[in-house]
């Protein structure tokens, strides 16, 4: 009886290999049939991931003072001398990784910090074949850009509907890490909906664990089936490679993005009309709410806006949009600017433990925040809003705009205005108005308190 049972367990013991590979991949015997292998659907798609290549140009940088031919003469430094010093650079800036979504078009999806800066951008082909590419538009908040090539026998990627993905599908990354080429890695999805990292404006990551590495910004991250689930942007790499922590952008998302660039040249992200704030521990005892019910605080509901027109009222707490549970403000943030500009939304809403659905049309956000210009020509290219705790804080930012050279950025929140206190918009405006030349501004970054003279 006992050999018998040492012979059981031995038995067990051969087999349970077997039964770990089944769970990963079937396992298919040599002699019966081809092994499993994701070769032919990476034939189909991996023509339509390409390499990007940026360049920008600048000038040398040299001493005034050699402009005076008379200095130049006294340090007896030849004019042809000098003249090299005027020639610009043409330097490399950073490669990168995209993606073709339209063959017919020649459009090509990539991250924003791929293109960032640069004055020509080279799209590579794995066949070999290289164009000047021409950006189309960009979105620094959600960190695309989109591209167009004019070329014949281009690929093109299907894109999926990320909504659908699960934590545990397999996925596989393709892109240019290091510069080595196309390169294709697996792994599965480790997480959805991660927010609060920092990265971009509006975040709600997909998290794998396929490898990600330097190059791979702009690259595709695919499902098994070869469609597009999202792209690959970014890496936590304490050690400066990959630890198995990436995150890439839900195709939704990608794909509402690129609808609007193609067909505006910018991003016209709708709102609303709420401000909103995560739930603590402390503030869930507070509203009674249950042992894990999730959601986001309504903390001010802008006047005349959609939010205030369909009854929604501060305290309201937020649970879902269209379905889709919100969990933090960021997320709330990022299903808002997925919706097309005169959508409805299906808010779920929480009111003194009463369960509410109410219909909320979005609109663009202009329509909500007042214009930089219109409060003053040193501030164009800016938005602002009320701040729910106080002073005006910065919705939106152009890159390259007056503003930004001015040094605003987004999420700053104005307190003072030429040594006056800024409590809102109308204070603002009447502070400006005491000087169209300068303008002093006292503002709160990162929760840091500083002043910024803008002339």
């Amino acid at each position: 009886m006992a050999n018998r049972l040492t012979l059981i367990v031995l038995l067990l013991s051969c087999l349970m290999p077997a039964q770990t590979a089944s769970a990963n991949l079937p396992v298919t015997v040599p002699d019966q049939g081809p092994l499993p292998t994701l070769a032919p659907m990476l034939e189909k798609i991996n023509p339509a991931v390409v390499n990007i290549a940026t360049y920008s140009t600048e000038v040398n940088r040299y001493n005034p003072l050699l402009n005076d031919p008379f200095f130049r003469r006294f340090f007896n430094i030849p004019d042809e001398q000098f003249q090299q010093f005027q020639q610009p650079e043409r330097k490399q800036q950073s490669a990168g990784s995209g993606v073709i979504l339209s063959a017919a078009d020649g459009i090509v999806v990539t991250n924003y910090h791929v293109i960032r800066g640069s004055d020509e951008v080279q799209v590579s082909l794995i066949d070999g074949r290289s164009f000047a590419a021409e950006i189309v538009g960009s979105d620094p908040e959600l960190d695309i850009a989109t591209l167009k090539i004019r070329a014949d026998g281009l690929s093109e990627i299907k894109v999926a509907d990320s909504s659908r993905l699960r934590v545990g599908d397999f996925v596989v990354a393709i892109g240019n890490p290091f510069g080595l080429g196309q390169t294709v890695t697996t792994g599965i999805v480790s997480a959805l909906g991660r927010s609060g990292l920092g990265i971009e404006g509006y975040e709600n990551f997909i998290q794998t664990d396929a490898s990600i590495n330097p190059g791979n910004s702009g690259g595709a991250l695919v499902n098994l089936r070869g469609e597009l689930v999202g792209i690959n942007t970014a890496i936590i790499a304490p050690a400066g490679g990959n630890i198995g922590i990436g995150f890439a952008i839900p195709a939704n998302m990608v794909n509402a993005s690129v609808r609007q660039l193609l067909a505006y040249g910018e991003v016209k992200r709708g709102d609303i009309g709420i401000a909103v704030q995560d739930i603590t521990p402390e503030l869930s005892e507070a509203f009674g709410l249950k042992n894990g019910q999730r959601g986001v605080l309504i903390t001010q509901v802008d006047k005349h806006s959609p939010a205030a027109e369909a009854g929604i009222t501060p305290g309201d707490i937020v649970t879902h949009i269209n379905g889709v549970k919100t969990v933090s403000s960021t997320r709330f943030r990022s299903l808002i600017s997925m919706t097309p500009i005169g959508d409805m939304l299906r808010l779920s809403l929480l009111r003194h433990s009463e369960t509410l659905e109410i219909g909320v049309r979005v609109i663009a956000r202009e329509d909500l925040s007042y214009s930089g210009k219109s409060l003053h020509p040193l501030l164009e290219g800016a938005q602002f809003g009320n701040n729910p705790q106080g002073g005006v804080v910065v919705t939106g930012l152009k890159p390259d705009s007056p503003a930004a050279f001015n040094g605003i950025r987004p999420d700053d929140i104005i307190v003072g205005a030429n040594r006056v206190t800024v409590y809102d918009i109308e204070t603002l405006q009447r502070a400006l108005s005491r000087d169209r030349s300068s303008v002093l501004l006292k503002i709160i970054r990162d929760n840091v308190s500083l002043f910024l003279v803008i002339r």
